[in-house]
């Protein structure tokens, strides 16, 4: 089996549920499963407001899990049309592996949650696209031959999932935001393993 690295942040679990309806894509493709990790919380004082451990979910991401990971899937809410602080300070502590090529031709995808419909969803993805792009990985989108994509009312888009989850965040996420988080795993899943390098 080979490991595709779901990293996401969650303030409120919609992207949460994103990353694991992805990782449910994943581990539908012979001999690749979902690793699911996410980041801490930042303060703004530089003070620990998080456990090492955290006490649900996905354990937080290592360095070395990008080292043993053949593709990633990156997960953030929109602030601002922007990816959240907690996962942009962790791809800005990836430099060594970047001067390194950890990530060089491993494909990517990204995907994201937003309190509305004009939320900053696309602006988001692609964000969070670039310091992927300054990795040297190769950018997986979701494809108009998806029929989803042209028909959703809700979330979704070639750049990547997404969801929209309304002014207060509890919107449930749509069966075709469902469908296109699966499909994007799979499609991921499947695009890693071609490129992967035999061990």
């Amino acid at each position: 089996m080979r490991d595709v690295l779901v990293l996401y942040y969650s303030t409120h679990g919609a992207t949460r549920q994103l990353a694991q309806l992805i990782a449910r894509g994943i581990e539908s493709v012979p001999g690749a499963q979902a690793r699911l990790r996410t980041v801490p919380r930042i303060s703004t004082v530089c003070e620990a407001v998080e456990a090492t451990i955290p006490d649900s979910g996905a354990p937080y991401v290592e360095l070395a899990d990008l080292t043993e990971c053949i593709a990633v899937a990156l997960g953030s809410p929109t602030r601002f049309g922007n990816m959240a602080a907690p996962l942009k300070y962790f791809l800005d502590g990836t430099v060594n592996d970047w001067l390194s090529g950890t990530l060089a031709g491993k494909p990517a995808c990204v995907f994201t949650s937003t309190g509305s419909m004009h939320g900053g969803n696309e602006t988001t993805l692609l964000s969070m696209m670039l310091p992927l792009l300054h990795h040297g990985m190769v950018i997986v989108g979701t494809p108009y031959t998806e029929p989803l994509l042209s028909t959703t009312t809700s979330g979704g888009t070639p750049y990547g999932p997404s969801h929209i989850a309304g002014p207060e965040s509890r919107l449930p996420i749509s069966e075709a935001e469902k469908q296109l988080a699966i499909l994007q795993g799979r499609r991921l899943a499947e695009i890693a393993l071609k490129l992967a390098v035999p061990r």
